[in-house]
Formats: structure tokens, sequence, C-alpha cells
């Protein structure tokens, strides 16, 4: 499936299907795409927590001007955070900074976890997810 049909996993809508990476649902839950490769996505087996760190100057464009925005609401108003785990046989070559939509991803909404910002500078960003009991 494709990264839109994922967003309505969550109800979110995407502002533009070819480069938003995050969008509200109407829960006020920010659901947002993330690499599901380390170094930038992390398990802590003690804590079970999956971490993600990034930062937003790696790439550019609108997806990265909607994405600062959405993430500096969620971060302020302490909104829930929903992921779609993106992965890439080209992740090598993301991380140096190559745009991630040229290659062909998968993407996989992981409706059984819920996260939280708890790192926004403007520039670089933390949100910790646990996976929430049914």
């Amino acid at each position: 499936m494709g990264i839109s049909d994922e967003f309505k996993k969550f109800g979110a809508k995407q502002k533009n299907i070819q480069w938003s990476v995050s969008a509200f649902n109407d829960k006020d839950e920010l659901v947002v795409s993330i690499w599901g490769h380390q170094p930038l996505l992390v398990f802590n087996k003690e804590s079970r927590i999956q971490i993600y760190k990034d930062k937003v100057s790696r790439w550019s464009g609108l997806g990265n001007q909607e994405f600062r925005k959405n993430i500096e609401i969620a971060y302020l108003k302490n909104l829930k955070v929903r992921p779609i785990i993106t992965l890439s046989k080209n992740f090598e070559e993301i991380l140096k900074g190559i745009d991630g939509s040229q290659f062909k991803n998968t993407f996989n909404a992981k409706l059984n976890w819920v996260g939280i910002v708890k790192l926004w500078d403007g520039e670089n960003f933390i949100i910790e997810f646990v996976e929430e009991k049914t």
C-alpha cells in the first residue's frame, strides 16, 4: 500500500500526497511518516520504548515546512503522535541527504503505537513510542 493509504488508517489526510509526511487526524493526533531504520529509530529493550531521533535540516521542501509546523503544535500541546514506519533499501543514501521520495519505499501504519514529542528545538526532535495496551 502507498503512504496515503497508511495515513487513512489513522483517519488523517495529507494536504499533498506528493510531499506531506505529517497530518492531523480528527482525534487531534499527529500522524507522521518516520524512517524505521537505525540509527534514527531505536528500540530500548529495558523500557520497551521505540525512540525516534532526527533533525529537520536533513531534508527540505514543502513537506519539511509542513512537518516543522505540525511537530511544533504537537510538542506545545502535548498531543499524541501516531507513526507510519517507512523503510527503504536506499536508506544509506537517504541518511546522506538524498531525497527519499525518489526511491521505492514501503509504508506500515503502526496502529498499536502511540507516542509523544519529547524534544523539539526547531531543528532536532525526539519522539518516544510505546505499544498501546488494548
